[in-house]
């Protein structure tokens, strides 16, 4: 399958449901009978994931079958003749904090630092798989669960991820006895002892656009452990300005703030582009008279003359090779990217300058962008 070609969520084999859910878990219901019985593109899920507290944990578990029930998940799909999508209990997500323990509920400013990372980290997981699509609800649970969930979903949203909102009379939201609206009339006593025809309900699916932020995202930030903070440090990083900087005596270099790693060979390589950028040098070719020289002394003034220096000495007797500058080129790149996102790396990528066969290479960052100290 290529992801690329594909962007709406009923053409991937795993569509997956999310929502922050604790006291009105018939959001997950209420989402799955729009999705199949109102939305133009009829989506069913076939995962529903739930992240909640320990709180919220019973008025979710509601929703799962158990020994006695089919669960009202299953009792929807029964009524409108539905596959059952997978929904366990390892689905049911609860909020934890930086040491695992699930939280109560979230109250403090360190609960809700424990729930943005949390939720981040869920959705991050969830959007990893490229065969996967995402539909996230954002009704459900404390008002800044939603809005984390939300903001994640900007931060690692796909072209076939969608974020909607599920929308039902007030009068009918908390009712116990009412999960969607049947097919067949049903009618349901409110406490008051009055009654309505939950067949009759209303409930909108609302689409809500959001924009798409994963392309500007590190690499690392894609997989693995991530925080909410750390995430949107480094989104906010593409509107930075662009600003290069290397320390000599620590040898440190940062593209918009942000820090990033080379091995020795590549940093003199791009070291050595700075400087020539620093002074409107033209951009090189591997045949340029004297390039493997202006290398070494880079690499030399930075590393000294070490084990490692006097291999590429020996590597470059006869001057620099295409295969060698090639390999720097794409290495010291595929870092830069690998550290910044693919969209905040290309202000400081070694770019292409002219037509084959005469392609010359260089930075084109301003002398003015560029601190070397």
């Amino acid at each position: 399958m290529n992801p690329l070609k594909l962007s709406k969520p009923n053409q991937y084999p795993r569509r997956i449901l999310l929502a922050v859910a604790a006291r009105s878990p018939q959001i997950v219901t209420e989402t799955i009978y729009a999705l199949t019985q109102l939305d133009d593109d009829a989506c069913m899920p076939t995962e529903v994931h739930i992240i909640t507290t320990k709180k919220g944990q019973p008025f979710v578990e509601k929703l799962l079958p158990s020994d006695s029930s089919p669960g009202w998940i299953g009792a929807l799909c029964k009524d409108y003749q539905l596959p059952v999508p997978s929904c366990e209990s390892t689905h049911i997500h609860l909020i934890a904090d930086a040491n695992g323990v699930a939280l109560e509920d979230v109250r403090t400013r360190d609960d809700n630092t424990h729930a943005a990372d949390f939720i981040t980290r869920v959705v991050q997981e969830l959007t990893a798989d490229a065969d996967s699509s995402l539909y996230v609800s954002l009704s459900g649970g404390r008002r800044t669960m939603t809005f984390y969930i939300g903001y994640a979903l900007s931060l690692f949203g796909r072209p076939q991820d969608r974020l909607s909102h599920v929308l039902v009379e007030d009068e009918y939201f908390f009712n116990e006895e009412f999960f969607y609206p049947p097919p067949k009339e049903t009618w349901v006593v409110r406490p008051d002892n009055t009654g309505f025809d939950a067949s009759k309900v209303e409930v909108t699916l609302a689409d809500i656009p959001f924009v798409r932020l994963r392309e500007g995202l590190p690499s690392r930030l894609l997989s693995g452990q991530t925080s909410f903070s750390d995430t949107v440090d480094a989104a906010q990083a593409e509107f930075a300005p662009v600003q290069v900087g290397f320390d000599v005596t620590s040898l440190q270099l940062s593209c918009s703030g942000k820090s990033v790693k080379m091995n020795a060979v590549e940093l003199s390589f791009y070291v050595m582009l700075l400087q020539r950028a620093a002074r409107s040098a033209p951009p090189i070719r591997w045949t340029d008279a004297k390039l493997a020289d202006e290398f070494l002394a880079v690499y030399r003034d930075l590393h000294g003359e070490s084990g490692a220096y006097e291999r590429a000495r020996k590597t470059l007797t006869n001057g620099m090779t295409k295969e060698y500058f090639e390999q720097r080129k794409s290495r010291v790149n595929s870092q830069l990217r690998k550290a910044l996102g693919k969209r905040v790396a290309q202000s400081y990528l070694i770019d292409s300058h002219g037509k084959r066969p005469n392609t010359r290479f260089g930075l084109t960052l301003p002398d003015a962008a560029i601190s070397l100290t």
